[in-house]
């Protein structure tokens, strides 16, 4: 019998197969090293592969797909029902070999490497903001327990930590005034690089079309746009707007039994990166209403009546994100007055 279907458990350099012909019996059970990966499946014919969407795993399948064979990934959470015995490699790629061939399994989209490197620029982008805001937080310690207390905000951190230096100079050790100064060079250091990254994430939304197209969307800018169309790839892979939302868990947490239905808070799941991009570009309109009030019969002014800001702009989130399905899958224009026609 031929080979149908393979699960493959990725690891960093030892990989484990599994697979299965047409009627689900086993075939192979083989551990491949990560030079010889290639070479067999260049030899395999072409096939139904399966893995988990883990490390690795675009760049394998697009190195797969370029032998012919037709590859699915998979969220680890959606093949975790399938194991049937504890944890190790070969139960993993039985069980991924198994989840692969379900009819309604949910498949994650395969991105391109272009696709991946914008998404590097952002993941990077991230963690230096996360690492200039513990920086900016230690100074203000450090200051704090010598009685010197900076205001609110990084730009205070720039502006005031030299002005006290210079007041308390005679107060405080030479030693710990070097010491600042030198967390000060490392905060605005970190803040170059952030604006550089920002810099490159603006050149490759001026150059993808589908970025400038979503960008028109009040509430979505450059680095949303561009982290949207990257993760997101072939819109038409979500039915309608709603799975896009569900995706990035802005929709509501369920809990209903006996045919009663209680709806919760969001449920949180998907890329938390893009959920939180959106609530903040929800938050943004929210913020501009309050200072430029919205018309009295528009959908922002009716829900701000009777919702509390917070539900609104995750609310505003969540017609964002349906509102980048339609524009992605039906190749359209935003137009700003289309909810009221």
């Amino acid at each position: 019998m031929q080979i149908t279907t393979v699960g493959i458990d990725l690891a960093k350099d030892v990989f484990q197969i599994h697979a299965v012909d047409a009627q689900g019996k086993v075939m192979l059970r083989k551990q491949l090293r990560r030079v010889q990966m290639a070479q067999f499946f260049v030899n395999l014919p072409a096939c139904l592969i399966g893995m988990e969407a883990c490390g690795s795993a675009h760049y394998w399948a697009r190195k797969l797909q370029e032998q012919g064979h037709t590859v699915r990934l998979m969220a680890p959470q959606f093949v975790k029902p399938y194991v049937k015995t504890n944890k190790h490699d070969v139960a993993d790629a039985e069980a991924i070999c198994e989840a692969v061939r379900r009819p309604n399994m949910r498949f994650v989209p395969i991105k391109n490497i272009e696709q991946q490197a914008i998404l590097a620029v952002h993941r990077v982008r991230q963690g230096l903001i996360k690492a200039r805001t513990a920086q900016a937080n230690q100074i203000r310690g450090l200051l704090s327990e010598f009685g010197l207390v900076l205001p609110v905000g990084i730009s205070s951190v720039y502006q005031r930590v030299p002005i006290l230096l210079d007041q308390a100079k005679g107060e405080l050790p030479g030693m710990f005034q070097e010491l600042i100064w030198r967390l000060l060079e490392h905060l605005k250091d970190l803040d170059r690089q952030v604006n550089e990254l920002e810099r490159e994430i603006n050149v490759w939304h001026r150059s993808n079309e589908l970025s400038r197209k979503l960008e028109k969307v009040p509430g979505i800018g450059p680095i949303t746009a561009s982290a949207l169309v990257a993760s997101i790839g072939d819109a038409k892979s979500f039915a309608n707007g709603r799975q896009l939302a569900a995706w990035l868990g802005l929709v509501p947490k369920q809990h209903s039994t006996g045919g009663r239905t209680n709806l919760l808070g969001i449920s949180k799941r998907g890329d938390t990166y893009l959920r939180t991009l959106l609530i903040h570009g929800g938050r943004a309109m929210i913020r501009c209403a309050g200072q430029k009030p919205p018309q009295a019969n528009s959908w922002l002014a009716r829900l701000l009546t009777r919702r509390h800001k917070n539900v609104a702009t995750v609310a505003l989130a969540n017609k964002n994100a349906r509102i980048v399905w339609a524009l992605l899958a039906h190749d359209r224009e935003f137009r700003a007055d289309y909810s009221e026609a």
